[in-house]
C-alpha cells in the first residue's frame, strides 16, 4: 500500500548582512526595529512546513538536527493552533550575522499560509515574521530588508507598509564572507550603554549614506561604525586590514563575528579571496535581488 505523505510547502528566504544600523523602540510591536543598511545575499534558508499528525507539539529541525527554534515556534504560534513540523535546511551559517532567524520566520510563515490555506498577503505574513523575530531579539530589521532584496536602506523601522525602504542600485555583485564566532544579538539589545553608542554611531553612518549612496561608501561607513561602537573583533579587524591592503573594502557584520567584503569589480575578487583564506574558509555568495518565494 502506497504510503500517504501529509500536506506540506516549501519555501525559500535569503539571508542578510547589516553593515550598521540603529535601534528604534516602541511599545507597538509593528512600529518596533531599527534603520540603517545591509546587503541581502543570494543564499538562505529553505523552510519546509508539514502538517504532522504523528507528533503531539510543534518541532523544529534545522539540517537534520532538533532545535528549539523561538523565533518560528513565535511565528506559528501568530498564525495557528495546528501542530507542524517545521524543517528547516540552511545555506548561510547561523548564528553569525546572516539573518538566519529572519529567513526562517519568513519561510515558516509562507509555507505555513500555503500548506493551511490560510490565504493571506505577503504584507500581513511579513507582518508576522518581523513580529516574532522582535518579540524574541533575534533580530530588528532582517525581515524588512529580506522582504525586499538588494542593498537595503532601511530609512523608517516597523514591519511591512510602516517602514520606509530605499536602495543602492548594484549588479549581482559577489560578497565575500569569513566566519570567526558567534555574537548573540540577544545580548547586545540588551545593554543599554552599547545600544546609546549604537545608536550615536548609526545615525552618523546613516546620514553619511544618504550623501553619497554607493556600495562603496556603504562598506566604508560599515567599517566605521563597527569600529567606533567597540563592537569589531580583534581578529574581524586584521581580516579587514588584510582585505583593505589587498585594495578591497570589508567589514564586519552586525551582528555576528563574521568579516564580509564585496568586490565591485572581477579584478578585485582574486584579491579580496586571497586576503580573507588565511583567516578561514571564504564562503562566496551574490547580492540578491530577488523576494522570498514558495518552492
Amino acid at each position: 500500500m502506497k504510503e500517504i505523505k501529509p500536506p506540506r510547502s516549501r519555501a525559500f528566504a535569503p539571508g542578510h548582512i547589516t553593515g550598521f544600523f540603529k535601534v528604534h523602540e516602541n511599545e507597538d510591536i509593528r512600529y518596533r526595529g531599527s534603520t540603517g543598511c545591509g546587503v541581502v545575499l543570494n543564499g538562505g534558508i529553505e523552510t519546509e512546513v508539514v502538517l504532522d499528525n504523528s507528533i503531539d507539539k510543534v518541532q523544529v529541525w534545522l539540517d537534520g538536527v532538533k532545535v528549539k527554534g523561538k523565533t518560528i515556534q513565535s511565528t506559528i504560534e501568530m498564525l495557528t493552533d495546528e501542530v507542524l513540523r517545521i524543517e528547516c535546511r540552511a545555506d548561510i551559517p547561523v548564528g553569525y550575522g546572516f539573518g538566519a532567524s529572519g529567513a526562517g520566520s519568513i519561510g515558516t510563515a509562507l509555507a505555513l499560509n500555503d500548506v493551511l490555506s490560510l490565504n493571506l498577503c505577503s504584507r500581513k505574513l511579513i507582518e508576522v515574521a518581523h513580529s516574532a523575530e522582535v518579540k524574541n531579539q533575534s533580530g530588528l530589521g532582517d525581515v524588512i530588508a529580506q522582504s525586499h532584496g538588494g542593498v537595503v536602506i532601511r530609512n523608517m523601522p516597523g514591519t511591512a507598509g510602516i517602514c520606509n525602504i530605499d536602495q543602492i542600485p548594484s549588479a549581482d555583485l559577489k560578497v565575500f564572507c569569513v566566519t570567526m564566532g558567534k555574537i548573540y544579538t540577544e545580548d547586545v539589545l540588551k545593554d543599554a550603554d552599547l545600544i546609546g553608542m549604537i545608536n550615536s554611531e548609526g545615525k552618523k553612518a546613516f546620514d553619511s549614506l544618504l550623501k553619497e549612496s554607493t556600495i562603496s561608501n556603504f562598506m566604508r561607513q560599515s567599517e566605521i561604525f563597527s569600529r567606533e561602537t567597540g563592537l569589531l573583533d580583534t581578529k574581524a579587524q586584521d581580516v579587514i586590514e588584510a582585505v583593505r591592503d589587498a585594495g578591497g573594502m570589508a567589514s564586519q557584520a552586525m551582528l555576528g563575528n563574521t568579516v564580509f567584503a564585496i568586490a565591485e569589480s572581477a579584478e578585485s575578487e582574486q584579491a579580496i579571496v586571497g586576503a580573507m583564506m588565511d583567516y578561514g574558509d571564504v564562503l562566496v555568495y551574490r547580492i540578491n535581488h530577488c523576494v522570498p518565494r514558495l518552492l
